[in-house]
């Protein structure tokens, strides 16, 4: 169900009369360096792909580059930014594994060698203007009354201040707090059900090569950060839920870009929602082109609105 939610201590949890929704045009495929650099720089951030080598998981910082040559893609993330130091190219990816990995939850990984499978297999989408500009009306979701008395709505009244859970004892007399049931992240290729909806020309064909800049980061354009919010899909449990995180996380970071950090911009998609709709997968991996495809179709809630289930992140 893509249902926002509001609660208050002690009561039951209700559905808002009406709620915006952030929704977008058109997405498609993209591979391959310069076509990569072109969307990045011209568009925003993408959602990549990759292999995760153990190297990967135990990175600290620097410029990574795979020696085992693992291609095989199990983990979705965002790339958004690429640059060079000292003659090595990378591209600048975030992570959904919390702010204490890597870079402050990024990782530069080589550019132009397809390490870890990272430029064979990304998507792009344009954010669709629904929150409302200058002169501009926003996009609500009006709630029915079917919806708000949907027999799917949560309507229990959660006990407040909520109650402490006491730790698992094991039988070799260790903690146990949670444990990993998920197999994978995502599916090994993004897929749209339907294929490409695109209309205007890809990114890599209106500019020349030697237009774009050597060095795009959109933490940092013209002394703007247009990132969304750095998040972590492994708390307060294990979810592999990156290919809803990647994607919701690069489009939230193009409406950042095209309303250019106004008041009104909104910090983040809701991941939860996607995950909960299984608007392309679970908690066990998904397709990460099926997100968009929800996206244009439905719109996808707020962060700050999202529905509170037991597939919790």
């Amino acid at each position: 169900m893509m249902k926002c939610r509001d609660c208050a201590p002690s009561e039951a949890c209700n559905v808002p009369d009406q709620y915006p929704i952030y929704g977008v045009d058109e997405f498609g495929h993209v591979s391959g360096e310069e076509n990569m650099m072109q969307e990045i720089y011209q568009r925003g951030p993408i959602a990549c792909g990759v292999a995760v080598p153990q190297s990967l998981e135990d990175y600290k910082g620097g410029i990574y580059c795979d020696e085992t040559g693992d291609k095989n893609i199990v983990h979705d993330i965002s790339v958004v930014g690429y640059g060079e130091e000292n003659g090595q190219k990378y591209w600048l990816v975030r992570n959904s594994w919390g702010s204490h990995y890597g870079e402050d939850g990024f990782v530069r990984v080589c550019r132009g060698q397809n390490n870890i499978a990272i430029e064979s297999d990304c998507a792009w989408a344009t954010p669709k203007n629904t929150w409302g500009g200058e002169g501009q009306t926003p996009t609500f979701h009006k709630t029915t009354d079917a919806e708000k008395n949907d027999p799917k709505n949560d309507k229990t009244k959660y006990p407040f201040p909520q109650p402490t859970y006491t730790k698992e004892k094991k039988e070799d007399g260790d903690e146990k707090f949670l444990e990993a049931t998920s197999t994978g992240c995502r599916v090994p290729k993004a897929e749209f059900t339907n294929g490409e909806l695109k209309t205007i020309p890809h990114a890599w064909d209106v500019l020349k090569e030697a237009d774009v800049p050597e060095n795009v980061d959109w933490r940092n354009m013209n002394g703007k950060n247009y990132l969304s919010w750095n998040k972590n899909q492994h708390i307060p449990r294990y979810c592999g839920s990156c290919w809803a995180q990647g994607t919701t996380s690069a489009i939230a970071d193009r409406f950042n870009i095209l309303n250019d950090l106004k008041s009104t911009t909104p910090v983040a998609l809701d991941a939860q929602v996607i995950v909960n709709c299984q608007a392309g997968g679970s908690c066990d991996g998904g397709n990460p082109a099926n997100v968009y495809e929800f996206a244009h179709k439905h719109g996808i809630p707020h962060a700050s609105c999202e529905q509170y289930t037991a597939f919790n992140l």
